[in-house]
């Protein structure tokens, strides 16, 4: 029997589908406006967030007021223009701090402890359903349960077929991967495991056939679901579809999974960045997530565009901003299902594991660091003071295989959340992350470096762009113009517009600053046995950044760049020669302001010849001149 599988990365459109919604139930009264953490339990399987609409009008976005304004013409988009005026002016209420990070009692691991069952003997026999599983995260996960729980049965990933590529061709690419090298060698019958499951986070039902969700729902007892769309800049429709309708559909299908034990949902530790303070609750939402989805099911994609900025609020972009209505509704829509949400901040490359360095994509620091060592990334806007809340993509991945494990074994009616984040317990902060940045580019030079890496963190915005216009787009301009001579294809300047919508997407989180309170992490850290604690490591007091650092370039520089390190020795010649390069071309800028400056003024021009003589002077007073 073969099966297929739907990516979770991928941002393709979802079909229209008309969804029927009903409108949210409103808080009758205070009580309903607190924070949503695991100590309010869930009665009937719904606990309710507190959202209220300011207009007197009710609620917004019901499925009578989808219905009429389901007709064409002028008087439907009069009342859509409304309507979406209607919701985007609304406020939620004010949310009181938690008063407890810990939403259940941990208990510390007992050596005495007969009942304590390891975290591998616990995923022994057991069938893994994740979505997500060909991303970034997704490949860690499933490399990490395959090569540290070698008893488990099956995994199962949600793929996508693509550009004619059927789901098995796409297990096959991604099992051959570098990432799975030491499993092909030392465990090859470990691969067969991972078995293909056809579908589209985007579609009903998950695209999903009938035959593969009876196959789930016999066989899966623990579910990972990692797949969103992570753009910061995507279209609120498609990131609604998937971020939020995904969630949705995925928890459906878990309702009716017959030995389900966990459920986790990787979240991100920004959805609630509009707010300096983080708790590992879930916090009132500012719309009814069916509200949010019935607006992008009927209103037009052009509106909806409009609406965005004032939607979204103080966040910064639509992947906060539906993330934070994702955890709501599973929080409603989950009923009695065993659920726990793990919050990454910043995700970047591997700690340890499978190997250190290892990363596959340019998102986040990755692109900037990148982008650095190739000498075409010289300032941003940057609190240097602030926190770079970073964190491994192995820490965050040996979290969640133990949240699972915990949500498993210690049955309980609160849905808990952990903050995966490094600024509470081993802080580094941008000017340090630079620092060594830029250390490890020099030392570790790429191939073909344009010129010597150095930048500067600003918090000045005219001075940061008169050294973008004067460091990344004047010297872009002119290599682009000396390759259009020479007959060549010009691509600079392309390079710089696509670096300046990165460094415009992380400008945000790297000129504020939050605290992440991870007490749950640090509590579950605390239950689980040394030798587990040894093998799922998610400790984050151990990372040492200087050599973190060093690793993360050499990552980027091998899987990224495809560079291998027997090119070491010639790069590094090469980055000497662009030293010395780098200072002539200062000195010369410094000879020829200074010329333009004395041809302008005659007393600097006369000071100078002042000076000089009296150097001169003194020089001939020293005996031996």
């Amino acid at each position: 029997m073969s099966h297929a599988a739907a990516n979770k990365t991928e941002t393709e459109a979802a079909p229209n589908s008309s969804l029927k919604q009903s409108a949210a139930p409103q808080p009758a009264n205070s009580h309903d406006a607190k924070l949503l953490n695991g100590t309010l339990a869930r009665t009937n399987g719904l606990t309710h967030a507190a959202s209220v609409a300011n207009s007197s009008s009710g609620s917004y976005g019901s499925s009578s007021a989808a219905g009429s304004n389901a007709g064409s013409g002028g008087a439907a988009s009069s009342a859509s223009l409304s309507l979406a005026a209607a919701v985007a002016s609304s406020t939620a209420l004010p949310l009181p701090p938690s008063s407890n990070g810990l939403q259940m009692p941990y208990e510390r691991f007992r050596a005495d402890d007969t009942s304590y069952v390891p975290i591998a003997q616990f995923y022994a026999g057991r069938s893994v359903f994740i979505t997500g599983g060909t991303g970034f995260m997704g490949k860690v996960l499933v490399e990490k349960l395959l090569r540290s729980c070698p008893e488990i049965r099956n995994i199962y990933l949600l793929i996508r077929p693509k550009r004619g590529q059927e789901v098995s061709a796409r297990l096959t690419e991604l099992l051959n991967a570098p990432l799975f090298e030491s499993l092909r060698q030392e465990k090859p019958k470990e691969l067969s495991k991972v078995i293909p499951i056809s579908g589209d986070i985007t579609s009903e039902e998950l695209g999903i056939s009938e035959k593969d969700q009876n196959l789930l729902c016999r066989n899966v007892s623990v579910v990972f679901h990692s797949a969103a769309t992570v753009k910061f800049d995507e279209k609120l429709k498609l990131s609604v579809t998937i971020n939020m309708l995904g969630t949705k559909r995925l928890v459906e299908l878990c309702h009716r999974m017959l030995s389900l034990d966990a459920l986790i949902h990787v979240s991100t530790a920004y959805c609630n960045c509009d707010r300096t303070d983080v708790s590992e609750v879930i916090y009132a939402p500012p719309y009814n997530p069916d509200d949010i989805i019935s607006l992008i099911n009927w209103l037009p994609e052009d509106i909806l565009d409009q609406l965005t900025p004032r939607l979204i609020g103080k966040r910064p972009n639509t992947y906060t901003f539906t993330k934070a209505l994702a955890e709501h509704m599973l929080l409603k829509e989950a009923g009695n299902l065993p659920v726990a949400i793990v919050r990454p901040s910043i995700v970047t490359a591997s700690l340890n594991e499978p190997f250190a360095g290892w990363v596959d994509n340019f998102n986040g620091p990755t692109g900037l660091v990148s982008a650095l060592a190739k000498g075409m990334f010289r300032t941003m806007m940057c609190e240097k003071n602030y926190v770079a809340d970073m964190v491994p993509v192995d820490i965050v991945i040996n979290l969640m295989i133990a949240a699972a494990w915990r949500t498993a074994t210690r049955k309980s009616n609160n849905l808990l959340i952990y903050n995966c984040c490094t600024g509470q317990r081993n802080p580094i902060i941008w000017s340090e992350f630079v620092k060594h940045a830029m250390t490890s580019v020099r030392k570790h030079p790429l191939e073909g470096c344009l010129w010597y890496p150095t930048g500067d963190l600003r918090m000045n915005r005219p001075m940061n762009t008169l050294n973008c216009i004067a460091k990344h787009f004047l010297p872009a301009y002119i290599l682009d113009g000396v390759a259009r001579i020479m007959g060549k294809k010009p691509f600079v300047v392309n390079v710089q517009n696509k670096i300046a919508k990165a460094v415009e997407c992380l400008e945000y989180f790297a000129t504020r600053q939050w605290r992440f309170k991870d007490d749950n992490v640090h509590a579950l850290l605390h239950t689980l046995s040394p030798k587990d604690r040894e093998i799922f490591v998610f400790d984050v007091r151990h990372i040492n950044w200087d050599k973190y650092v060093e690793r993360y370039v050499l990552g980027f520089r091998e899987f990224l760049f495809k560079q291998r390190p027997e090119s070491l020795p010639a790069s590094r010649k090469r980055m000497l020669r662009l030293y010395y390069l780098h200072q002539l071309t200062k000195l010369v800028a410094v000879l020829l302001t200074w010329r333009f400056l004395m041809s302008r003024s005659k007393r600097l021009n006369d000071l100078w010849s002042s000076f000089l003589e009296n150097a001169l002077r003194m020089a001939r007073l020293i005996p031996f001149l």
